[in-house]
């Protein structure tokens, strides 16, 4: 009755659902997606439980075995450890610089997993027919000191925000091939947009951030080519800058910026192809890396207007702050 159009036929079948092998599964895949059937107002889109992130075999094995035709999608699995280590994963809120940058360098890697597992896909399917469905992404922290384990409840600072910024604007400029991604939780759980207690709620920096990268909804992708300077800790470096761009129906441009450097602005220059008028933007930063929103203090991080940007002529000028996502609106 509810017309659901989009089945997953299991889920990390690889591990908890089955610890099955990419060939037992594929096939299995075909005899259980054979029996799922259209409903009336409701023509299935049917993922196959893709790979766990660095399982680039998982993904040739079901694109070479599985017919194109019987699945929508296939998904793909990626947590941001900051520490690397499942058993010791990290605070949520206590974190220096060190391990700071380690979480951003890891956040990263979702580019390199999806370029090289949509390049698999494109074996088969150069038509882009099969999604690739970043179903489940997100940093993943220890759980809040007193809360159950079992119940994942981790808090959410600016380091999530930047995050978040990061993984959109992978997903839109691989929108080719990405046509599905999505936080496995939005409540109390994980990398989570809103938290509760009792008959509280709050809205988390994350949160904000999708808010600010809704305007991309249903628009058309604008390639965007740059060099990002880079951000430096122990002699280790990762892209400081992260850009992804739209235009939407009404020929209105919009460009989501995160810069990952927690300490330096960073200058950006530009040339615009199109003819546009205004310059406006919202921002989401705070003090600290480390801050976040508290029943007590709800907005500490929150959304504000950004007037760092300067239109003349094609030309666009961003004096990005450090650590800030940014979505300019050009009209």
């Amino acid at each position: 009755p509810y017309n659901v159009q989009y089945w997953g036929v299991g889920n990390e079948n690889w591990g908890c659902g089955g610890n099955m092998t990419a060939e037992y599964y594929a096939n299995e895949y075909k005899r259980y997606a054979s029996y799922a059937k259209n409903y009336p107002n409701a023509r299935l889109r049917k993922v196959a439980g893709g790979a766990n992130s660095f399982d680039y075999h998982w993904t040739e094995t079901l694109m070479k075995t599985i017919p194109l035709n019987m699945m929508w999608g296939v998904s793909l699995h990626y947590y941001t450890l900051p520490t690397g280590n499942w058993g010791k994963k990290g605070s949520a809120t206590q974190f220096d610089e060190a391990q700071y940058f380690n979480t951003m360098k890891n956040a990263w890697r979702m580019d390199e997993l999806v370029t090289k597992h949509s390049a698999i896909m494109d074996k088969y399917d150069s038509a882009k027919r099969v999604a690739l469905v970043v179903d489940e992404w997100g940093i993943w922290t220890d759980v809040e000191p007193g809360t159950n384990p079992g119940f994942l409840y981790q808090q959410n600072s600016l380091r999530d925000a930047l995050i978040a910024g990061l993984h959109l604007n992978i997903f839109n400029n691989h929108a080719a091939r990405v046509k599905m991604a999505n936080l496995a939780q939005t409540v109390n759980v994980l990398q989570a947009l809103i938290l509760t207690e009792g008959r509280q709620m709050l809205l988390t920096p994350t949160y904000h951030v999708f808010d600010l990268y809704k305007v991309h909804h249903d628009a058309k992708l604008v390639p965007v080519q740059f060099s990002s300077p880079d951000y430096v800790v122990g002699g280790e470096k990762i892209p400081a800058l992260s850009v992804s761009a739209s235009l939407d129906s009404t020929g209105t441009m919009h460009i989501s910026l995160v810069n990952m450097d927690p300490k330096k602005t960073q200058m950006i220059q530009t040339t615009l192809d199109g003819n546009f008028k205004t310059v406006s933007g919202r921002m989401i930063t705070s003090g600290a890396i480390t801050d976040i929103n508290t029943f007590a203090q709800d907005k500490k991080v929150a959304p504000t207007n950004f007037n760092g940007a300067r239109l003349s002529g094609k030309n666009l000028t961003v004096a990005l702050p450090a650590k800030s996502v940014v979505t300019l609106t050009l009209k």
